[in-house]
């Protein structure tokens, strides 16, 4: 039943109906709720091991998305590294999330957007998702910004092309390509846009400048913040079936659910065998 309502994302009606018609189990939406609390022990358990082990990681990711919430709008929250991803739905969508979910704990890296709430967080280095920046980009080319933007917008797409064959390039190789994408940055950012969009995208890169290459002689990140995005899309997929909860309670286990079942993927255990882990007591195996 867990199965059938957070993952295939069935809602109560219909996962009654189903249960039904195809088990012949006659149960009401009112014991299936029942059922779901019974479980938020063991789910909270085995999510409490998942983030233990992310506060050991090197690195952090993280992004949020809105979520209904007693018809009021939250937010779900992802923080995911390697094997391992928790996730959080709160009321607010500001630092005082992060806070508390990493509580004294500092990362040495940190990927994320350029969101405030989700930047200042590393203890050494912050890498900026490429890939929005490049999104931005194209709206000031799009706009008229015909000597900066697209410039940079090629400069951009460069480095993340050398970050998809990082892992095929030695060390030293990675930091001649590092130094080469700083210098033309360097070129770049002494020219001068004439349209205000390009004014104030020279002004973000300026601000941001030494988050976007980090990534290039560190293996433990990468050039976007796809990872978190690809990790919250299933939750906005169940958000526009179910219209999201109706209880906080509801909402919490089905963020430690989601916790066990993204990284559960990517230790490459099935959902089903990752759920009767949890029920069991037993804690998800690491990935080879």
């Amino acid at each position: 039943m867990i199965y059938l309502r957070a993952v295939q994302g069935l809602p109560l009606e219909r996962l009654s109906h189903a249960l039904r018609d195809l088990f012949g189990l006659r149960i009401s939406e009112g014991a299936l709720v029942n059922i779901l609390s019974a479980s938020r022990q063991p789910f909270g358990i085995q999510t409490s091991a998942i983030k233990d082990r992310l506060m050991s990681a090197p690195a952090l990711a993280s992004d949020e998305t809105g979520i209904r919430v007693s018809k009021a709008n939250w937010w779900l929250w992802v923080f995911h590294h390697g094997d391992s991803a928790a996730f959080m739905i709160e009321r607010r969508r500001s630092k005082a999330v992060v806070e508390a979910f990493l509580g004294d704990h500092r990362p040495d890296y940190w990927i994320s957007d350029r969101y405030g709430a989700q930047m200042g967080w590393a203890a050494k280095e912050h890498q900026v998702c490429l890939a929005h920046l490049i999104r931005d980009v194209q709206y000031v080319i799009d706009v008229g910004d015909a000597g900066f933007a697209p410039a940079l917008k090629g400069l951009l797409k460069r480095a993340c092309a050398i970050g998809r064959r990082q892992p095929d390039l030695a060390d030293t190789t990675l930091k001649r390509y590092k130094a080469d994408l700083d210098k033309r940055l360097d070129r770049l950012m002494d020219r001068t846009p004439t349209l205000l969009a390009g004014v104030k995208l020279h002004r973000l890169i300026k601000k941001v400048r030494h988050h976007l290459f980090v990534f290039v002689t560190n293996r433990d990140l990468s050039a976007t913040n796809n990872g978190s995005e690809r990790a919250l899309r299933p939750s906005a997929v169940y958000r526009k079936i179910t219209n999201g909860f109706r209880s906080e309670w509801g909402a919490a286990l089905y963020a430690d659910i989601r916790s066990v079942i993204e990284t559960a993927r990517r230790r490459a255990i099935r959902a089903i065998d990752a759920i009767r882990l949890t029920l069991e007591g037993k804690i998800l195996p690491s990935a080879a």
